[in-house]
């Protein structure tokens, strides 16, 4: 039995991908993932050995020791923004999904994204962290004091916009390649929050565990998006072929000397009458009177075959042998 893709023509079939599933080795990669996070945060919350790493790395100062590199950096920090990299890899993701006739691309990232501002940004409200510019207290952890960067969103956000590109490639060479050049990005782009003073390390930390978490658990999430995928196409195909315009009727020629059927003779003639309303008409042109058919007068080469008038004077010669034709005699 043929599927709808077969049923659809050849240009609206969708070419799909493999989807990633949620294999073992995915699913040990997340729980180790998850332990991870949480002995940051413990580690965090009791002052213990991340806090303490934190402020020596904050002591030293990295934006006076490198300052030649600042200027850089300062535009480097925006692969991680946001706003500019969701807005460029939507735009390529679209392209992707108009070649591929799926919504799939934009929906996996749409998820990704939600998943990282439900987890991060109720984490980093509900922590309350002070970053390193506002730190009070030398050796405190800064902790619930109104702050909003743990973790760090500029990396958790490096991690998850940049890896979506490595989720949805469609080789194993490609994927590899996209895997490495992300997580260059977002090792770049923590770093650098750590250079300029804006967070310390073990909200970078945290960010990049968060983000690898939110990118281990979309396969869950793939059973739902083709869902709404296939809804989503289906009621855009039914939206489009409501619009469509629908076809005029062409009439069949009917070749010269084709006999007539009985039901074209009983068939009757409409004429439009006016001559505005004729086809070829000159709307300009005063109507004329109409005339019966019966008082109209048949003209042949040879003249009218109408008797003529009493009161008409004839003003020409009947056609002879002797005479030419249509000349007076004089």
């Amino acid at each position: 039995m043929p599927t709808n893709d077969e049923l659809l023509p050849a240009q609206e079939r969708r070419t799909e991908p493999p989807r990633p599933r949620m294999t073992r080795a995915r699913v040990g990669i997340l729980a180790a993932t998850s332990m991870v996070y949480a002995a940051i945060v413990v580690g965090v919350l009791t002052t213990s050995w991340p806090v303490r790493f934190d402020w020596q790395v904050m002591l030293f100062r990295p934006y006076k020791q490198w300052p030649e590199i600042h200027a850089f950096l300062d535009y480097f920090v925006v692969l991680g923004q946001r706003g500019p990299t969701a807005v460029a890899v939507a735009a390529w993701l679209g392209w992707c999904a108009y070649k591929q006739k799926t919504l799939r691309p934009l929906l996996v990232l749409g998820v990704s994204l939600l998943l990282l501002n439900a987890t991060v940004g109720a984490a980093k409200i509900g922590m309350g962290r002070l970053g390193p510019h506002y730190a009070t207290n030398v050796g405190s952890n800064e902790m619930f004091a109104g702050g909003d960067i743990f973790p760090s969103g500029h990396t958790a956000n490096a991690v998850v916009t940049w890896g979506v590109l490595a989720y949805l490639a469609t080789t194993p060479r490609t994927r590899r390649i996209a895997s490495v050049a992300a997580a260059l990005l977002a090792l770049g782009v923590g770093m650098t929050t750590v250079y300029l003073g804006t967070h310390w390390m073990s909200d970078v930390t945290l960010g990049w565990t968060a983000g690898l978490m939110i990118l281990l658990v979309l396969p869950w999430f793939e059973a739902p998006m083709a869902r709404t995928d296939a809804w989503l196409l289906a009621r855009y195909r039914k939206l489009r072929d409501r619009r469509a315009p629908v076809p005029a009727t062409v009439a069949t020629p009917v070749p010269l000397g084709a006999p007539r059927s009985p039901a074209d003779d009983e068939a009757p003639v409409l004429e439009p009458v006016g001559a505005g309303s004729r086809a070829g008409g000159r709307p300009h042109l005063p109507q004329r009177p109409h005339t019966a058919r019966s008082e109209r007068t048949p003209v042949t080469p040879t003249g009218s075959r109408r008797p003529p008038h009493a009161d008409r004077a004839q003003r020409t010669t009947p056609l002879g042998p002797a005479t030419g034709r249509g000349r007076t005699v004089g």
